[in-house]
């Protein structure tokens, strides 16, 4: 066992961990994962679809540390119940899809940025000790509503550290690209137009590439963080990027290409690492670590080095991390393999 894992597992050891919005593609991983490898307590499924519950209570039927309750992160007063005895949360309810939140703005804001509000509120008041919220490459320079009300969130988290007082409670952010395979991504998407037959492929930009990473990595990502963690950070995977044309080419290489132009509120490339965030960005051997720009009251901690001890430095000035300069692009050969796990 490695040292991070066992720190791992001593620090999850007898906890109770809720995840919002647990019945989607990142929370039915994570939490699999959490009760097949730890000695947790208790793992509590927030969400408000009661047919996605139920369907994940067949998955789990034989698991009895597994507890299911509906409710709704815009729900502050139903978020105050469900966090009585919880130690952890880990937040990856929001809306996600880009078009929906460019024509339902006002609903990606009650449930990204509002919900965000009511997570930190319903912690400061119950027991919590941490609390790690999922954002996006899109949160970083946003052109569209969702990555908007996620920048707006990942703010909303950092600054709930200085509502702590002397409370054991801390809040960081993850932010990763697009996660292989995930429910509304573009694999599945293709898949089943090859699946019904198609012998063309819709593709958004011949340019575009996307970060990516697989759900093990984001999910191991996440658990990483929750001891490695200060409280206030940004964590952001090193991982690669893909072109759009060559994960078409790796899943039907047979296929015509058909450029459809982009979607509402789509970038080209994708960012991790803002140009304009240079100064607050410090790179580690596996991921970066955005420091926040704020001063904390209550954490007096220096983000070269994580609470595990690994040391980092500043980057030089004017860097960024996208997805188009990013030195580590996957082959078509390397996504067709890759593929085969999705």
């Amino acid at each position: 066992m490695s040292d991070i894992e066992s720190k791992i597992t001593e620090f999850l050891k007898d906890k109770t961990i809720l995840v919002t919005g647990g019945t989607g593609s990142f929370g039915k991983k994570f939490i699999r994962t959490v009760l097949e490898r730890y000695p947790v307590k208790k793992v509590i499924v927030y969400s408000r679809d009661e047919l996605k519950q139920f369907e994940m209570q067949q998955m789990f039927k034989n698991e009895s540390r597994l507890r299911f309750f509906i409710g709704d992160v815009r729900d502050k007063e139903r978020l105050y119940l469900a966090f009585r005895g919880v130690d952890i949360v880990i937040h990856a309810a929001a809306i996600k899809q880009v078009p929906a939140a460019e024509y339902n703005p006002m609903e990606c804001i009650k449930t990204n940025i509002n919900g965000a509000e009511n997570i930190i509120e319903a912690s400061l008041y119950t027991n919590v000790q941490r609390v790690i919220a999922l954002s996006t490459d899109k949160a970083a320079n946003p052109i569209n509503l969702y990555g908007a009300t996620k920048l707006c969130s990942d703010k909303i988290f950092v600054a709930g550290n200085n509502l702590v007082g002397d409370r054991n409670l801390r809040f960081s952010v993850v932010r990763y690209g697009n996660v292989a395979g995930s429910r509304g991504s573009v694999v599945p998407f293709f898949r089943n137009l090859i699946n019904n037959g198609a012998t063309e492929l819709p593709i958004t930009d011949e340019n575009m590439t996307r970060f990516w990473i697989t759900l093990e990595q984001g999910v191991q990502f996440v658990l990483n963080n929750l001891v490695r963690m200060h409280g206030g950070e940004v964590f952001v995977p090193k991982i690669p990027s893909i072109r759009i044309v060559d994960l078409a080419t790796a899943m039907a290489p047979n296929a015509k290409q058909n450029i459809i132009g982009i979607r509402p509120g789509e970038k080209i490339h994708e960012v991790m690492c803002p140009r304009d965030d240079f100064q607050h960005t410090i790179e580690f051997d596996n991921f970066f670590i955005l420091k926040p720009s704020i001063v904390f009251s209550n954490i007096d901690a220096d983000f070269t080095t994580t609470a595990l001890g690994e040391k980092g430095k500043l980057v030089e000035p004017n860097f960024e991390y996208n997805s188009f300069n990013n030195p580590h692009y996957l082959t078509v050969e390397e996504l067709v393999e890759l593929n085969k796990h999705v």
